[in-house]
């Protein structure tokens, strides 16, 4: 599972990063959490990428609220396909989340510390994403809402936590976004030596 993560760069830095041509403001923060608002890089309408903020905890559209999202903050790979809160996005509404690191606990109750687990040398890097958009059924603004998912955890990670969420390589990422791809082929554990943890 992935519930928290760290963010600490800035809007240029994913716009260089991501290459979009515009980045919402938005306060860094290394603690991000479930129903906060963050970055998601996508698929624009004219095909090439762009950056909007959107509230974690996916929300799809047929929902009576808001608080559904909190149930969906993470989807698992095995299932995302056939589950009625993805499918659909998994289809066609596909998303980048940029990070600088991702947080796991390990260790009993009561005693569980915190791994942070980043890439070496790579400030931002990319977690495979779902997103919706979503209105109140009495009527409102359109809330766009976003999803993680998770995989069996690799060899470097298992010691520390059976889930991992989906890191994709650079050379992946267009291909996660292209609605025309199969993506299932991407939803694996990120065995790489960049991928490094510590307490903290």
């Amino acid at each position: 599972m992935c519930g928290r993560y760290d963010l600490s760069e800035n809007a240029a830095a994913i716009r260089v990063r991501f290459r979009v041509p515009e980045v919402p403001e938005f306060a860094a923060n290394a603690d991000l959490r479930p129903t906060q608002r963050a970055p998601i890089v996508r698929a624009s309408r004219g095909g090439g990428p762009e950056c909007v903020l959107a509230r974690w905890g996916l929300v799809p559209s047929w929902a009576k609220d808001l608080a559904y999202g909190t149930r969906c903050i993470n989807a698992r790979a095995e299932t995302v396909a056939g589950l009625a809160s993805f499918r659909a996005a998994y289809r066609s509404r596909r998303c980048l989340v940029p990070v600088s690191a991702w947080y796991e606990w390990s260790g009993p109750k009561g005693a569980r510390t915190r791994f942070r687990f980043r890439l070496r040398d790579e400030p931002l890097f990319a977690l495979a994403g779902l997103w919706e958009s979503w209105a109140p059924p009495e009527g409102g603004e359109r809330i766009e809402t976003y999803t993680i998912i998770t995989t069996a955890a690799s060899a470097a990670v298992a010691p520390i936590h059976d889930r991992m969420p989906v890191v994709l390589a650079r050379d992946l990422e267009d291909r996660w976004l292209d609605p025309g791809a199969d993506p299932a082929p991407l939803l694996v554990p990120f065995e790489h030596p960049a991928l490094e943890f510590a307490p903290g």
